[in-house]
């Protein structure tokens, strides 16, 4: 999808960029001035303030809420032997309840991201010290014996409170650019503006030039900013939830405040918080649209379109998709193992991919939901373990449908038989939370769930913006054309070609190997120790087929049909899984 920042580009020769805005101290880029030290101050006060010791406590029913979030994830989290999580584990749930919450993605908090000791960026700094910093706020003890869910609740509501107060910053540059004291208390009409202004701050980051040129001239902001209007009508409707729910507490001041129609910092500052956690679902029906139009190229049903139709004729001034082949590969968001299909789009991961992420700062990402979340949160909730039956899962997989189809998945068959050889390499089960159960998730549900690449292979793709990436992310006209002509050669050279004769094969190319636990499985036995002359035998019987076929010249098909079986499986090995 063309992003917020090419929408709005063109409107009087200005150039928008989707810079990142700074924050309070908390997660700067990798350019700026951040130290472990501020996110020690930044995470230490958003934990005191969590924990009490501030002047914004959390309510009992805002940490019940946030553990009633978490709890079906949390019961099928693989725990240690003092029946808690590792940091491991509490990093993937923190990355996935702001997913489900509000389609925020935290920087650092990420499971694709591969750590190594040179890395040095604000993201890895928090993902490896947020550990050691809230061990200290919880006790000390952490480290030896894990996290309980209050724990995790607590850490969760922190790490809450530090996106909350990394926009005070931004809302105080805000009253400065308008030359308002932010110690002023503000009408309903002067209220609405500066949120107005924070908005055009907020999603368009630090080009200033251009923020400049907006707040300056009102009739090139209401003409030239995407669903302007919408936007103040969403602006107003928080003012006003903030309105009706401070009537509800009447806290002292509340009532002469309302009485004069006046709103202080912290009034606004709330209207923020507000907007910045409800956003995506505000901005959702522009993903609806844009899956639509993708779901409507996809004939056959496999989640993917080919490059050549996901460009269209790529001259018309409306057409929604054009970045560039090279941007798309870097996204991970391009399937190019099919030698019959050409290379194609896959679009959850499209979707997800951060040129569609409508907000972007130095501390977090507002993208498009990820449908996945909802149907694993189902299975997790009719499972309430770490690992599960093959069985158990196709009974709840084949009475759960998606927004992408009618009917439940077909998953009698090739699925079937993935699915039990993902519970064979692992004694019998399937991890919940390992790739190849998010890889048969993904061909169970290919317009929903997105296909989960080995860590590392794209470690990058969920922040690469369209900023971050270059001048280069559109792609051009005549690259367009050249895509084109390449899918019309394909076709051409393969018209007489015998195409697999098993379908999966086809549509399931990408399907790898290997397995990565998201979690940490490591205090579960190994499935594997049961069957260490099993997997002995199978990998001496692999090897020596490996290297009979290297002697005899087999064709790479050939090879493929001795490795995998001649049946519907494309996986017929055991791999034994590692840790991310």
């Amino acid at each position: 999808m063309v992003s917020l920042t090419s929408l709005v580009f063109g409107v009087a020769g200005i150039f928008f960029s989707a810079r990142c805005a700074s924050g309070k101290g908390f997660l700067r880029d990798e350019h700026s001035s951040f130290t472990v030290q501020m996110l020690d101050r930044d995470l230490q006060t958003a934990m005191e303030e969590v924990m009490g010791c501030g002047s914004r406590k959390a309510s009992p029913e805002a940490l019940e809420r946030i553990k009633f979030a978490v709890q079906p994830m949390w019961n099928t989290m693989p725990k240690n032997t003092y029946g808690k999580l590792e940091w491991r584990s509490l990093r993937y749930v923190a990355h996935r309840y702001f997913m489900q919450k509000s389609s925020m993605l935290i920087r650092g908090m990420e499971p694709s991201l591969a750590l190594s000791e040179e890395t040095t960026g604000a993201a890895e700094i928090l993902a490896n010290t947020v550990p050691s910093h809230v061990n200290e706020m919880l006790g000390g003890d952490q480290s030896k014996q894990g996290y309980a869910i209050d724990d995790g609740v607590a850490l969760l509501a922190a790490l809450e409170q530090l996106v909350f107060d990394s926009e005070a910053h931004l809302l105080e540059d805000v009253y400065t650019t308008l030359r308002v004291s932010n110690q002023r208390h503000l009408s309903r009409k002067h209220m609405r503006r500066l949120l107005e202004g924070y908005m055009v701050h907020w999603m368009l980051g630090e080009d200033k030039d251009s923020i400049r040129i907006l707040m300056q001239n009102r009739s090139l902001l209401e003409a030239g900013f995407p669903h302007w209007q919408d936007l103040k009508g969403f602006v107003d409707g928080r003012i006003r939830l903030m309105d009706f729910q401070r009537a509800k507490s009447l806290s002292p001041g509340v009532g002469r405040s309302m009485m004069d129609a006046s709103f202080s910092f912290d009034d606004a500052h709330t209207v923020i918080g507000g907007i910045t956690s409800s956003f995506q679902a505000y901005w959702e029906s522009e993903c609806v649209t844009m899956k639509q139009q993708l779901v409507e190229m996809d004939k056959s049903g496999t989640g993917r379109v080919k490059l050549s139709d996901f460009y269209g004729t790529g001259m018309d001034e409306d057409w929604r998709f054009g970045e560039s082949e090279a941007y798309l590969r870097e996204l991970g968001v391009l399937d190019e193992s099919s030698p019959w299909l050409g290379k194609q789009v896959v679009i959850p991961n499209y979707l997800l991919a951060a040129s569609n992420c409508i907000v972007s700062t130095p501390h977090y990402l507002i993208c498009c939901q990820n449908e996945c979340e909802t149907l694993l949160r189902e299975i997790e909730d009719g499972i309430g373990e770490p690992m599960a039956n093959p069985a158990d899962i196709l009974r709840i997989v084949n009475n759960l449908t998606s927004s992408g189809m009618e009917d439940s998945p077909v998953v009698e068959g090739g699925l079937s038989e993935q699915l039990h050889k993902v519970a064979q390499s692992h004694g019998g089960k399937v991890p919940l939370h390992g790739r190849l159960f998010a890889q048969w998730m993904h061909y169970a549900y290919p317009r929903e769930c997105p296909f989960p690449h080995k860590t590392g292979t794209f470690s990058k793709a969920h922040t690469l913006t369209p900023e971050k990436y270059g001048d280069n992310y559109i792609a051009s006209a005549e690259s367009m054309v050249e895509v084109v002509t390449q899918a019309a050669s394909l076709a051409n050279e393969t018209a007489g070609q015998e195409p697999p004769a098993n379908k999966d094969e086809q549509w399931m190319s990408q399907w790898s190997l290997e397995e990565e636990l998201f979690a940490d499985y490591t205090h579960m036995k190994a499935p594997w120790e049961g069957h260490r002359w099993a997997s002995y035998l199978a990998f001496v019987g692999f090897a020596g087929l490996a290297a009979f076929a290297a002697i005899s010249g087999w064709s790479p098909q050939q090879k493929k049909t001795a490795y995998y079986g001649g049946g519907s499986s494309l996986s017929g090995m055991d791999s034994r899984p590692h840790m991310v």
